[in-house]
């Protein structure tokens, strides 16, 4: 288990990521701003970050400077936005953040940025983009913030038709339906929690619950990466 720290000023980011990260085993702190990040950072000391670039005191990028020229960039660090510009993400990494995430957030690249951060955080090194290895039209703010490099394509799993087996009790039988169902809508919208509650009429973090219950793949992202 580790303690994460959540730094976000949208109240249903730091709701959201809270609740898949604490089912994940993990201690959560959450921070809408600047000024209570520092306090966080100083009286919990994260194993991790996750921090907004665009916040109304002082930007994620501005307090990730801060924390490098005073000594306290002691922990990795994962940026996140949805309106970050190329210039942010090279300034950032440069600076020493380790990832970053884009806005909506899919669930299969918000645990394997965790994951790699937790597992990587003694040996972190400082990125090197390498932009002759990525097409020009391809060169995104993620493939900026992992040196160049793009990420594997998402396995579309399961196909739309499949067949069952009718010969089983009602419960096994609905279950083994709504799993695929669900696997299949989590591929197609290429794991966006947001999209996948939008077409099944269901509220995010009932979303979540339903798939651990089903014992549907949340990582299945991981091994194509």
């Amino acid at each position: 288990m580790a303690n994460i720290l959540v730094v976000d000023d949208e109240l249903g980011i730091r709701d959201l990521l809270s609740e898949i990260l604490n089912d994940e085993g993990h201690q959560i702190e959450l921070a809408e701003n600047a000024a209570q990040a520092r306090a966080a950072r100083t009286r919990a000391r994260p194993d991790l970050v996750l921090l907004d670039i665009w916040m109304p005191d002082t930007d994620g990028v501005t307090l990730l400077k801060e924390w490098s020229s005073s000594g306290l960039l002691t922990m990795p660090v994962i940026m996140m936005s949805g309106h970050a510009t190329i210039d942010t993400a090279v300034e950032a990494t440069k600076i020493g953040a380790m990832a970053f995430l884009e806005k909506p957030i899919t669930l299969q690249k918000l645990l394997k940025a965790v994951e790699q951060g937790l597992t990587k955080a003694t040996a972190r090194k400082p990125l090197v983009v390498n932009t002759a290895t990525v097409p020009a039209n391809d060169l995104t703010l993620e493939a900026i913030m992992t040196g160049g490099t793009l990420p594997a394509p998402l396995d579309l799993g399961p196909q739309a038709t499949q067949s069952f087996l009718l010969e089983k009790p009602l419960r096994d039988a609905r279950d083994e339906f709504e799993k695929a169902y669900f696997e299949f809508h989590l591929a197609k919208e290429g794991g966006s929690m947001t999209r996948v509650a939008e077409k099944t009429g269901l509220e995010r973090t009932h979303l979540y619950r339903k798939l651990k219950q089903l014992g549907v793949d949340l990582t299945r992202g991981k091994r194509g990466g």
